[in-house]
C-alpha cells in the first residue's frame, strides 16, 4: 500500500476560464461584442428610396428639412448640410480664419481639425489636452497665444463637450473666433443647451460610424445670419441664381438621398442617445470597480453623447502596454479600438508646425482605448464587457 511520501501527486487542472484567452484560456465571449452597431433601418431605406424614385437627387427639399430639424435639436439658428465633416470644417474656417493666422488647436484630436487649418493657409498651434476630459486644456491654450493668434478650433472629443465656458471666456478676452469640431458629438449638451448654441460655428460629420450616419455627409451650424449666407455661398460655387455667381466657392453639397437618411436617423437620435448614456452609466459602474482603469469623465456642465466610450489605462500599474491590453481584451470577445495611436505633433504632415511634443497628449496616445457603448448592447453584453475587462486587468496588473 503506497505511503503518503510516495503517493502520486494530484493532477492540477488549470482553470481555463481564469487563464487569458490570448494564452490559451477560455474567452469570456465566444461571439464577440461588436464595437459599433451601424446599419440602415427599413425607415432609412424607405426614405432614401423615395428620393431615388423621385429622380430629384441633388440637394433639395430633404436636405432643407434635415437642416431645419438639426438646427432645432442643437439650439442653433442655422444649419447647413454639406458633403462631409472635413468639408464642414473648411466651410467654417474659410470665412473666420485668415491666411497667416495662428489658430489654437488640440494636439489630441482627429487630423482634420488641424489639417483644414493648414489648408486655409493658417498655422496650427498645438495645445495640450485636459487629462480627465481629454478635450483642449484652456489654460495651456492661453499660454500658447502668439501675436498672430486670432482663433481657437476646439474639438468636442468622443462626444464630450469641451469646457465651453473657458473657451468662450478666452475668446471674448482676446477677440478670437471660435469653431467647435463636433464630428463626434451629435446631441451633446452644455448647461442644458445644445452645443450649436455656442461659438461662431460648429461642424458635424455623418460618416458611416457616427451616431447619425448618412455614409458620408456633414453639417455646419451658426447663429449669425451673414455668416450662414457666406457659408451657403461657399458650399455651392457662390451661386445666387442660375449661372450667377456672387463669389468663388466649391461644390460641397449634400445629396437629397443622404439628407433623407439623415432626417430619418435624426428623428431616432434622441432616444438612441439616451440609450448610449444609460449604457455608459452601467459601464462606469463596472469600470469603477477595476483598479488601474479610468472611465471617461464628462466636462462639468456637459452631457456627453458617447459616440465613443474611451477608457484610460494606468500603464504604470500593468506589466503590459495599452496595445497588449487591447489584444488580450479582444481575445476575450470584446471588440475595441484605439482613437488615436499618436498625437498630432507626432504626425509627419505637421512637422513644419511642431516646436515641441506635448507629454499629456502623448500619454493619452499610449493609454486610451474604446469599448462598445452603442444602443444595441444588451445587459448581458455590458456584463460580459465588465467581466472581460476585470479578467484582463487582474491578469496583467503588476
Amino acid at each position: 500500500m503506497p505511503t503518503a511520501a510516495n503517493s502520486p501527486s494530484p493532477v492540477v487542472v488549470a482553470d481555463k476560464s481564469r487563464t487569458l484567452a490570448i494564452k490559451g484560456g477560455t474567452p469570456v465571449r465566444a461571439n464577440p461584442v461588436p464595437l459599433i452597431s451601424a446599419g440602415l433601418t427599413p425607415e432609412d431605406i424607405e426614405a432614401a428610396t423615395a428620393v431615388l424614385k423621385s429622380g430629384m437627387l441633388r440637394q433639395g427639399a430633404r436636405c432643407a428639412e434635415f437642416e431645419k430639424e438639426f438646427a432645432a435639436l442643437t439650439d442653433a439658428r442655422h444649419a447647413l448640410t454639406c458633403a462631409n465633416g472635413t468639408c464642414a470644417l473648411q466651410l467654417a474656417y474659410e470665412p473666420l480664419f485668415n491666411a497667416g493666422d495662428d489658430v489654437l488647436v488640440p494636439a489630441w484630436t482627429y487630423i482634420a481639425t488641424a489639417s483644414m487649418i493648414v489648408a486655409r493657409g493658417a498655422r496650427p498651434v498645438f495645445v495640450e489636452s485636459d487629462p480627465d476630459t481629454m478635450c483642449i486644456d484652456v489654460a495651456d491654450a492661453e499660454r500658447r497665444i502668439t501675436p498672430r493668434t486670432t482663433a481657437i478650433a476646439a474639438t468636442h472629443l468622443y462626444g464630450n463637450p469641451v469646457n465651453i465656458d473657458g473657451v468662450q471666456a478666452l475668446a471674448k478676452k482676446r477677440n478670437f473666433k471660435v469653431v467647435y469640431d463636433a464630428a463626434q458629438a451629435h446631441l451633446a449638451t452644455y448647461h442644458g443647451k445644445g452645443i450649436g448654441a455656442y461659438g461662431d460655428a460648429v461642424t458635424y460629420s455623418f460618416y458611416a460610424t457616427k451616431n447619425i450616419s448618412t455614409g458620408e455627409g456633414g453639417m455646419v451650424t451658426v447663429n449669425d445670419d451673414a455668416l450662414a449666407k457666406q457659408i451657403g455661398l461657399l458650399r455651392s460655387h457662390g451661386e445666387t441664381g442660375k449661372y450667377l455667381h456672387e463669389s468663388v466657392g466649391y461644390n460641397y453639397r449634400m445629396t437629397d438621398v443622404e439628407g433623407a437618411i439623415g432626417l430619418s436617423q435624426l428623428r431616432r437620435a434622441p432616444a438612441l442617445t439616451a440609450q448610449r448614456r444609460q449604457n455608459a452609466n452601467r459601464l462606469d459602474a463596472l469600470i469603477g470597480k477595476i483598479d488601474g482603469l479610468q472611465a471617461p469623465k464628462a466636462t462639468p456642465g456637459a452631457e456627453h453623447s458617447y459616440h465613443l466610450y474611451t477608457v484610460r489605462l494606468d500603464v504604470d500599474r500593468f506589466g503590459a502596454t495599452r496595445d497588449e491590453f487591447v489584444a488580450a481584451l479582444q481575445s476575450e470577445g470584446v471588440q475595441c479600438a484605439v482613437h488615436y495611436p499618436r498625437s498630432l505633433t507626432r504626425q509627419p504632415a505637421f512637422s513644419a508646425f511642431v516646436t515641441e511634443h506635448l507629454p499629456g497628449a502623448d500619454r493619452l496616445a499610449a493609454s486610451v482605448f474604446c469599448i462598445p457603448v452603442h444602443p444595441a448592447l444588451t445587459e448581458r453584453d455590458i456584463a460580459d464587457i465588465g467581466e472581460a475587462l476585470a479578467k484582463v486587468a487582474d491578469a496583467l496588473r503588476r
